[in-house]
This record gives C-alpha cells, structure tokens and sequence, in this order.
C-alpha cells in the first residue's frame, strides 16, 4: 500500500509522516530530503544556479540511501545539514530543475515498489504515485507554519527572524505552485488535513484513522 502525504512547506509532513510509517510499520520516503541533497551537492560545489545542467549531473550521479534514519549522501550522513537555512533557500533550483525531477521521480518509484511506503513531498499524490490508496494533503494556515519552521531552526542552533521566514515562505509556496513540473497541488482524491491548533499526537492519531479506513475499504 502506498500512502501519499503532500502539502506546503512548513506543515509538518516530514516528522509526522515518519512518525505514522513507524505507526503502521511501513516504510518512510522522504523526498524533500533527495531534493535538499542535489543542493547540498550544488552549493558544495559553488555552482552557477543558472546551470541546470551540471544540478541534473549531480541527480544522476549521487548515492542518496534513504532506507534509515539518516539521509545518507555518498556515504555521508547529511540529515543535519540538509536543514540548515541555507540549503533551504537554494533547494527550489533543484525542485523546479525537469532533469533533476525526473531523475528523482524514478528514484522514488523505484523506491516504492513491491512495499508499503509512506511517501511525503509535493506532488506525491499528483504525478509520482497518482494511483496511490491512500492519499493525504496536510496543511497549516502561513503563520502556524512560519512558528514551526522558526521553532525547528532554534532547536538546530540557528536563529531567524518570524517575518522573514514567513516572507521567504509566501516566495516558497508561489514557487512550488507556479512550477511547470510537479506542482504542489492538492489531488482530487487527497483527504485534506488542516493542523492548526493540533499536537503532533492528534495530527498522527487522526492520520492514522484515514490509513486505516481506507485499508478496510
């Protein structure tokens, strides 16, 4: 069974989608992780934004082992790093990047088959697994999503200002709905999840309710 989990930055999906594939004893597919590596691998090597071609290069010749807890780059744990505020804001070069997408998409099908996954991004639901079973859009108003964001940061040493997270987020979502290749879209068959004022616990109680009720179906 495949569970697709998509929504805008800052919604939590990353930890919770963790959180529920452990629930259920699924498998996890981060995929924002992938795309945070290819920039790593990019501001690494001081690359010219502008050149897609040498980012669909670093698509194609890195090792991203997601099957743990660690996101692992060549070799190297980068699960820190690929947080940081700095990859953040150079990750949509590699997210709006066709060749990159492509390359990462096969990437994550291949991931996905013959398993139990729960898979969380953009466009999960839309253009990787379109035919996925269970099928959720997890979202929080701008503000709720900018706290998390800025909390998430303090807790890994790093410091922003609320206004500018926020504002850096408007550009995000923009951007990840303008894209020509896998926008960030809500699929017609996603059950919509909005988290504002939930815990994390009720976020996962209730996610785990529309999994198993489409297990039963």
């Amino acid at each position: 069974m495949i569970v697709t989990i998509d929504g805008p930055a800052g919604a939590g999906k990353s930890s919770i989608s963790r959180r529920l594939a452990d629930e259920l004893g699924f498998e996890f597919l981060d995929t924002g992780a992938m795309y945070r590596a290819v920039a790593l691998m990019g501001l690494r090597a001081k690359i010219d934004w502008d050149d897609t071609d040498r980012l669909v290069e670093f698509a194609k010749s890195a090792t991203i082992d997601l099957s743990g807890r660690a996101v692992i780059l060549d070799g190297e744990d980068v699960s820190h790093e690929i947080r940081s505020q700095e990859v953040t804001q150079v990750t949509r070069y590699a997210a709006s990047n066709v060749g990159v997408r492509e390359e990462l998409v096969r990437l994550q099908r291949e991931f996905a088959e013959g398993k139990d996954v729960v898979t969380e991004g953009r466009d999960q639901g839309t253009l990787v697994f379109p035919h996925a079973e269970c099928k959720i859009f997890l979202t929080a108003s701008p503000e709720e999503r900018a706290r998390r964001r800025v909390g998430d940061l303090a807790r890994r040493g790093e410091t922003v200002d609320f206004e500018d997270i926020l504002q850096q987020q408007a550009k995000r979502d923009e951007e990840d709905t303008q894209r020509e290749v896998g926008p960030l879209l809500k699929a017609e068959d996603a059950v919509e999840v909005m988290t504002d004022g939930m815990s994390e616990v009720e976020v996962l109680q209730k996610l785990v309710g529309i999994v198993q009720r489409y297990q039963h179906a």
